[in-house]
Order: C-alpha cells, then structure tokens, then sequence
C-alpha cells in the first residue's frame, strides 16, 4: 500500500530531523560554554581593573593630601580623589558580585566549579575569517544551517503526509492468505475426520467514496505543507541573516580590536605626561584622575572587545552551520 510506503519514509526523515536537532543543540551548547567562559575572563579581568584603578587613586589621594599639607594644592583636590577613591572602592564590589554570578554560571553549564581558567594571551592576535567573504558565508548557511536541515527535512514529511492521506481515494491491491483445521468425531467409536484448508488470493478494494474525513485529511495535509514550506523559507532567511551579522560582527570585532589597542597606548601616554605635569604645577589632580579612569576603561573594552570577536567567530561558524568541537582548537591556542 502507497499509505506504508510513505510512512516509512516518513520515519526517514524523522531520523534526519532528530540528527539535525542533535547537531545543533551541540553546536549550542559549544557557543554557550564559551560565551560563559569569556564572560567569567571579562569579570575577572574588570575585578582585576577595579582593583588597580583603585590603588592608583589611592595613591592620587595620599599626594593630594600631602600637597594640601604643604600649600601647593587646594583641598579640592582631596576631596576630588576622595569621591574617586569611595567610587572606586564600589565599583570593586560591584565587580567581584559579578564575577561570582558569572562563575555559578559556567558551574551551571560545565557541572563543576572551574578553579582555574586560562586568559586572553597579551597581543594574542585574532585571525580574519576564512573565506573572508560574507556572501560565501551567507550561502553556505542557506543550504548548512541545521534549522533549515531540519525545516527542509520536516517539509519532505509532509509531503510524505500528503501522499498517504490522498492515497486513501486510491484502490489497494492486497495478498490474503487464510489456512484453517477442523475436526469431527462420532460417539465412543473414536470415529471421525479432519479438513484443512488454504487459500490465497489477492483482494482488490476500490474506494467509491470514503467520506469526508478523507477529504479533510487531505485539505488538512496540504495546509500543514504550505507551513513547512513557510517555515523552510523563513529558515533560510534566518540563516542567511544570522551569517552576515556574525561576519559583520567578526570584521567590526577586529577593527575595534585594533582602534582599542591604539586607545589603550595613547591613554597610557596621556597618563604620564598629566602625572608629570600634575608634578611641576601645570596639572591639576582632577586631570590625572581622568587620564587614569580614561585607560582603566579603554582597557576593558580592549578585552570585551577581542572576547565578543572570538564568540562572533563561533556563532559565524555556528550560523554556516559546521561548528564543531575541534574549532576551538584555535581559541585554546590564544590563552595562556
């Protein structure tokens, strides 16, 4: 019966639907433990940047206080590192409460408490996506992304489903096979006799009209295609979108990268020419206390930066649809 045939191949493609679901919630899985594993890098590395930053106005406070002391500065200057200073020491609390929270979140996800995590090597340089081409990615995520594998898989059931409900208006051709014994005796003579008897045949049935609930069937098979075949196209869409956005995010990611780095160099150098001139009298303290908040904070988007490109990475590959475990080889090989 065609009705057999197309169930059977529905249960095919239950098989690949099954497969692709697996596949992508590895891949998920994959990207989540590395977003969780970088926002823990990012935490402590800003409780790390507290911590300096407020040892640095620290030592502002104490020299503004001693310069007061002397005469050869304001007591603004005190109370101006005194409110960094108070600032600071919040901004510290706030960040080991983070640090914490994200930690008992990769607990979550790895089922144990990671004790030690290797960080970003200093100047670990990010390599530029290979092909470096959006259109190829957007492409290959059209045809290998796993939720348009599996989209295209759920549309090859229905119209499996489709096929088996308006097989019910067509005739069935059937083998029937029947074998039978019976037996009868007479009284205490013990005299009687036995009959088998087979037969085999086939058995045609025409349908002349199976009612309404075939047709609705059938009307009802052919709406649930037109959805596959909605949500088929929605997927590729999708696909193709997420794969741009992550390429884009992996390009921007390393421009901002690199800009930071720049940052992060001239911030420095600003520093120490405000903490000389604060020295000989043509500074004030306020102006030392903003180069240094300007390079503590350059500094952290230097690192957010450099982590979102690497997840960016991730989720390009994800998007193309073969991320696997061995990708994160290459991200291994920046930490120390």
């Amino acid at each position: 019966r065609w009705q057999n045939w197309a169930a059977y191949r529905q249960g095919e493609f239950s098989v690949v639907v099954a497969e692709a679901q697996f596949a992508a919630a590895r891949q998920d899985l994959i990207v989540r433990v590395s977003q969780a594993y970088f926002d823990v890098l990012l935490a402590q590395e800003t409780v790390t940047t507290a911590a300096a930053q407020k040892t640095a106005i620290a030592q502002q406070l104490e020299s503004a206080k001693r310069n007061f002391e002397v005469g050869t500065a304001t007591i603004t200057d005190t109370h101006e590192a005194q409110a960094r200073f108070d600032l600071a020491v919040a901004t510290e609390i706030a960040a080991q409460s983070d640090l914490t929270v994200k930690r008992q979140a990769l607990l979550t996800l790895i089922g144990k408490d990671p004790e030690f995590l290797k960080a970003l090597r200093t100047g670990a340089q990010i390599g530029r996506p290979q092909p470096d081409d959006m259109m190829k990615w957007a492409e290959t995520a059209e045809t290998g992304n796993l939720s348009v594998a599996q989209a295209q898989a759920a549309l090859e059931i229905a119209d499996q489903e489709v096929a088996k409900q308006r097989a019910g208006h067509l005739p069935t051709l059937d083998l029937v096979a029947t074998h039978g014994k019976s037996g009868a005796g007479y009284g205490s003579t013990g005299t009687g006799f036995d009959s088998k008897a087979s037969t085999i045949g086939v058995q045609l049935t025409v349908p002349i009209f199976a009612g309404g609930a075939v047709m609705s069937r059938d009307r009802e098979a052919v709406a649930l295609r037109e959805k596959a075949i909605a949500d088929l196209d929605n997927a590729r869409r999708q696909a193709t979108l997420g794969a741009r956005q992550a390429y884009l995010g992996v390009s921007s990611g390393l421009s901002q990268v690199k800009a930071f780095e720049a940052a992060v160099a001239s911030s420095q150098s600003a520093l120490d020419s405000n903490k000389v001139g604060y020295e000989v009298g043509v500074r004030i303290n306020i102006d030392v206390l903003n180069a240094q908040s300007q390079l503590f904070d350059t500094r952290q988007k230097l690192s957010k930066a450099r982590f979102d490109t690497l997840i960016a990475q991730l989720r390009l590959k994800q998007a193309a649809g073969n991320l696997i475990e061995e990708d994160l080889v290459a991200i291994n090989a920046l930490l120390e």
